[in-house]
């Protein structure tokens, strides 16, 4: 008994180990596809830079789906109206964050991004009716007081653009909370490829009319030869990131790999020095650790709540049942 329980423990050890690494696999890879994205929106508009990310990742799903004995018609299966607007909201999220990078520093525009936690926190109150305490809000507003620090309002440092990571934040808070209502509907490969679907569908319209309209900010311009090679290689590190961060969340809880996702900051901050020689200011740094702070807690309460409901349900199963 001694021995199986021991083998139990450690298996679960395991898993949470191999779910940690998955996790920081996937933020470290993250900032090189936004690396990519804003090379190329030096000469792409961002609206097509999206669209070719997520055109590049449907094409691979389908590739690694040949591979492993998947058709094209038990992915469609596995697409849905819900799947589909959850994609096209990461879509949105992509126009938004791509756009960010073309006129802003990549580890600031991530640092903006990371109020996300506390937009779904208000998103969970609103929309999932989730009972969220004064603490939480506590740390809602100390996350957007730092980042009110990164954007400095009013000030020339960042400008206007710093309002689209604000936007990509609120549209991925959206998406996340949809992830929650199909958590377990998809296989890895299903979600992948649904994501790619949506892109593609609430992309190729928007440039398509900018086209027709002469706006230039979305129309189509056609890549250089050099540039494709690029486009494939945002679909295989998007691939790569967000698999990484599926199995991650397969093997480890959500209260645990949370904080984790903060590990993109220092990514992302290596990734622009090298790439575009930015480096932080004190004022982003600063609104960082607010920010931070702010989603550690706020990830803290969630495990808190998370262990007081296994507790209650352990409790639950354990009482003495009656029978009548």
């Amino acid at each position: 008994m001694t021995t199986t329980t021991a083998s139990t423990d450690s298996h679960t050890s395991n898993a949470g180990l191999h779910g940690i690494l998955f996790m920081v696999a996937g933020m470290s890879l993250a900032p090189l596809m936004d690396g990519t994205a804003k090379y190329l929106s030096a000469f792409i508009s961002p609206v097509e830079v999206s669209l070719g990310r997520f055109l590049c990742q449907a094409i691979i799903v389908l590739v690694i789906a040949g591979f492993m004995g998947r058709s094209f018609g038990s992915l469609m299966k596995e697409v849905n109206r819900i799947q589909l607007v959850r994609g096209a909201c990461l879509a949105i999220c992509s126009i938004f964050f791509f756009t960010s990078l073309k006129y802003m520093p990549l580890a600031d525009a991530i640092a903006i991004f990371f109020v996300q936690p506390m937009i779904l926190t208000v998103l969970s109150a609103v929309v999932l009716k989730e009972k969220v305490g004064v603490r939480r809000w506590a740390a809602v507003v100390v996350g957007m007081i730092g980042a009110l620090i990164i954007i400095r309002p009013g000030s020339s440092a960042l400008g206007w653009p710093s309002l689209l990571p604000l936007a990509a934040a609120t549209s991925f808070a959206v998406y996340l909370v949809l992830t929650r209502k199909l958590a377990g509907s998809a296989s890895l490969l299903g979600i992948q490829f649904a994501t790619g679907i949506a892109g593609v569908l609430t992309l190729t319209p928007l440039v398509v009319i900018a086209s027709l309209l002469g706006f230039e900010a979305a129309a189509w311009t056609t890549p250089d030869l050099t540039h494709l090679p690029l486009f494939v290689l945002m679909g295989i590190i998007s691939f790569a990131s967000h698999g990484c961060i599926v199995l991650a969340f397969d093997r480890a809880p959500a209260s645990v790999l949370a904080p984790l996702s903060y590990t993109e900051i220092i990514s992302a901050t290596i990734v622009g020095f090298v790439l575009f020689g930015d480096i932080p200011d004190m004022f982003v740094w600063l609104g960082v650790a607010l920010i931070a702070g702010g989603g550690l807690y706020i990830a803290h309460r969630e495990r808190t709540a998370a262990k007081r409901q296994a507790e209650s349900e352990e409790l639950v199963d354990s009482s003495p049942k009656r029978h009548y």
